[in-house]
């Protein structure tokens, strides 16, 4: 785990994001951007898109090959899918970030759950909300495999995927470096029936800093 030397006072973008809200920004190319989860144990699904052309995005499967390994931390760069590099991640006080669990949607709440769980706000509800302007160009289609950051998804010896109480305490955070100009699109998930956001989704903080600060 590295820590980071930036301080918040001298960041240009210092924004809370509720618990269940939803949070799209363009990052610049070189500009740094940290995610913090302030009260411990909160899933914040990601997504990224080259700004220039939405079409190319984030894409695990091209990340995990890069790297070797199926979690994120310090040194980590993000590919997108056509292989090139969209952020690398410069410093990281949690220590390990999911790229398998995906994102929570109403209808793996019903199948997961129960059927009267369909109706609870979930993570895909949070990226169509924010998508719906046409200013970012994105669609339905463009919703992928997500980062799950803070999020603890262990893979159990017989390759399944369990959900776990998160690893994350307060004031973690994982700070990324943009190697392009990017759309970030978050969704702070709000689920409540698994212990990803340890049953009481809270609220993260994001925050920027330009090149050199």
């Amino acid at each position: 785990m590295i820590e980071s030397a930036r301080k918040p006072e001298h960041a240009v973008l210092n924004e809370t994001v509720l618990a269940g809200d939803f949070w799209i920004h363009e990052i610049k190319a070189k500009q740094i951007f940290r995610i913090v989860d302030l009260e411990g144990n909160q899933a914040v699904d990601t997504l990224f898109y080259s700004a220039s052309d939405t079409s190319e995005r984030y894409s695990a499967i091209d990340t995990i090959m890069g790297q070797r390994n199926i979690y994120l931390t310090t040194g980590t760069t993000l590919r997108s899918n056509r292989g090139n590099a969209l952020l690398t991640i410069v410093a990281d006080t949690c220590g390990r970030h999911d790229t398998l669990g995906g994102a929570c949607a109403a209808e793996s709440n019903q199948v997961r759950y129960a059927i009267e769980k369909r109706h609870m706000h979930a993570c895909r509800n949070s990226f169509l909300l924010a998508i719906s302007d046409p200013k970012w160009n994105l669609t339905k289609r463009d919703i992928t495999a997500n980062i799950n950051f803070f999020m603890n998804v262990p893979v159990t010896p017989e390759g399944k995927l369990t959900f776990e109480d998160g690893i994350s305490n307060p004031a973690k955070y994982v700070e990324m470096r943009a190697e392009i100009d990017v759309i970030a699109l978050i969704s702070n998930c709000p689920q409540l029936n698994n212990p990803c956001n340890g049953y009481n989704p809270t609220p993260i903080q994001v925050l920027i800093w330009d090149a050199g600060n």
